[in-house]
């Protein structure tokens, strides 16, 4: 299954693009996966790299929409969010340290903890992907 949404650069819209996600995988997979757990996870991943995309890539640019795609491929799913800003410079990047007390810096980190595999791409087809991949256990 493939699906896409192109959403405004507004965080009014969070609850929709959630839903959207979770709707579409709710699905495609049934039961067949423990939501309780699941959803909450995909949540807080989709909430951060939503809301990087608003705060930070498209600050400058409100009217830009961001894309989001969804692949499911069985239980592996990749989820890609696309926006037009400048993009980040993943080598200025450096995980917080617990004791620095930083108020910012945490969702790539939360991201990377949450899913298999993410990656960050500048400047790829006139826009940045921000691609997440997971494969969602099925219920024991």
């Amino acid at each position: 299954m493939k699906t896409e949404l192109h959403v405004p650069s507004d965080l009014k819209f969070l609850t929709i693009v959630e839903d959207w996600l979770l709707g579409c995988l709710k699905v495609e997979l049934g039961q067949s996966v423990d939501w309780s757990k699941q959803s909450n996870r995909l949540r807080l991943v989709l909430v951060e790299a939503y809301s990087n995309a608003v705060r930070h890539a498209h600050k400058d640019l409100p009217n830009a929409p961001i894309l989001i795609r969804l692949e499911l491929q069985d239980r592996d799913i990749a989820l890609e969010v696309w926006d037009s800003g400048d993009g980040f410079d993943m080598s200025d990047y450096f995980a917080p340290s617990p004791t620095d007390k930083q108020e910012g810096g945490y969702g790539w980190l939360i991201m990377n903890r949450l899913m298999d595999k993410v990656e960050y791409q500048l400047q790829v087809n006139g826009g940045n992907c921000l691609k997440l991949e997971a494969k969602l256990p099925e219920i024991a």
